[in-house]
């Protein structure tokens, strides 16, 4: 729901990073606990592994990318040729783009997929990765099981949690200036409709954001 007030436990809050300004702090906790949960509490993502984050490019995606990029992992971005360049801005790596017809021949050995996206392309990005790789989907969109017996990789959709130690935790990386929200667009309460519209065009570069402060 969206509200200019609302009560919340106070073990699910922390304390904005100063570093931020309190639109680009709206913009962080739910994309940035997503993410973060996705790739260090589901798919344990190490340094040095490598990560293909399908959807690179939108809210939670962004983030996923500088999260990782931070872990000391190789990213690799599946997104559309017009956010090429924005992604590798972001710190990736490589970018395979997201129409491309034989995406799963596009890279191998790959540690871990998070996909935000769902899609015809998801199951595919099961054939790029090797032997006890993690798949992790917030769009649930998972390789059949046959698909994943034969890779033998596992593969889990996820939803998130509130948690205000991680959001502390998230604080210190942006501060150190690892982490940073890109904002699309920021709309006041009353056009929630019109933020929503844009959203579902699913071309957003980071980020809308709801003001209930202007």
């Amino acid at each position: 729901a969206y509200a200019q007030y609302a009560t919340a436990p106070v073990a699910h809050l922390a304390a904005k990073p100063t570093s931020l300004d309190f639109v680009q702090a709206a913009a962080l906790p739910l994309v940035a606990l997503t993410a973060w949960q996705a790739l260090f509490g589901v798919a344990h993502l190490q340094r040095d592994q490598t990560v293909i984050i399908h959807g690179a490019t939108g809210g939670v995606g962004h983030i996923a990318v500088q999260l990782a990029k931070a872990q000391g992992a190789h990213v690799i971005a599946v997104a559309s040729a017009r956010n090429a360049d924005f992604v590798r801005g972001l710190g990736v790596e490589r970018v395979i783009d997201s129409h491309e017809t034989e995406l799963e021949r596009s890279a191998s050995a790959v540690d871990v997929v998070f996909d935000t996206v769902g899609g015809p392309n998801a199951p595919r990005l099961a054939l790029t990765m090797k032997p006890g790789a993690a798949y992790v989907s917030i769009a649930w969109a998972l390789p059949s099981a046959e698909q994943i017996a034969d890779a033998k990789i596992t593969a889990q959709g996820m939803l998130v949690h509130p948690d205000g130690q991680t959001l502390v935790d998230l604080a210190h990386w942006v501060e150190r200036g690892l982490v940073t929200p890109v904002i699309e667009r920021v709309f006041p309460l009353e056009h929630a409709a019109q933020a929503h519209e844009l959203g579902e065009q699913g071309h957003v570069r980071g980020k809308i954001v709801l003001d209930t402060l202007s």
